[in-house]
């Protein structure tokens, strides 16, 4: 965190994210994005800052967020169907080009239990990108390696054309998280 406060970021996990763009070239200027488990707004902070503000990001998270240019952000609990509404009237009921999650469920320490909720958030994520995402959109989500990991990317290459999981270097190397990276969603 202390390098990530030096460079001027929010957290570190932009780190994981810029080493994901830079292999993937996932952002495009005049892109809407959905940024989930935003907070303290780290993504959000690279993709506006990258594209230098011509890009249009709804962030959600249960925590509060600063704010930030071209950014609204949403204070709920995404798991809740009210705030998906709220992202869908933030978007004015348009389809997005990219959504990005980056959340984890509260840590028990317990795998057994939260392995499943880990997957239940991602499994949301992808939800939210069959109704969200514009044909040909792109989808970048944290995954925990364990069970249900192997059937969610299964269920990704279903509904996208290109799916990748990598792990970028500035996640910790003891750490089970792995991003999915899944290219040209087909409607």
């Amino acid at each position: 965190m202390a390098q990530a406060r030096r460079d001027g970021w929010r957290s570190r996990a932009v780190y994981k994210l810029e080493q994901i763009v830079q292999k993937e070239r996932i952002l495009k200027p005049g892109m809407t994005c959905i940024d989930l488990g935003a907070a303290p707004g780290g993504w959000s902070q690279y993709v506006t800052e990258t594209l230098k503000g011509r890009t249009q990001i709804v962030a959600i998270d249960l925590l509060p967020m600063d704010v930030l240019p071209s950014v609204e952000f949403i204070q709920g609990d995404f798991t809740d169907d009210a705030a998906v509404e709220k992202i869908r009237a933030a978007t004015n009921d348009q389809r997005v080009d990219l959504v990005m999650c980056d959340m984890s469920p509260n840590i028990s320490g317990t795998r057994a239990v939260d392995q499943p909720r880990s997957m239940y958030l991602a499994e949301l994520a992808l939800d939210l990108c069959k109704d969200r995402l514009k044909g040909g959109g792109d989808f970048i989500c944290k995954l925990f390696q364990g069970e249900g990991t192997d059937a969610f990317i299964v269920g990704a290459r279903a509904v996208f054309d290109r799916v990748r999981v990598m792990k970028p270097k500035a996640s910790r190397a003891g750490s089970r998280e792995v991003y999915l990276v899944a290219r040209n969603y087909q409607l």
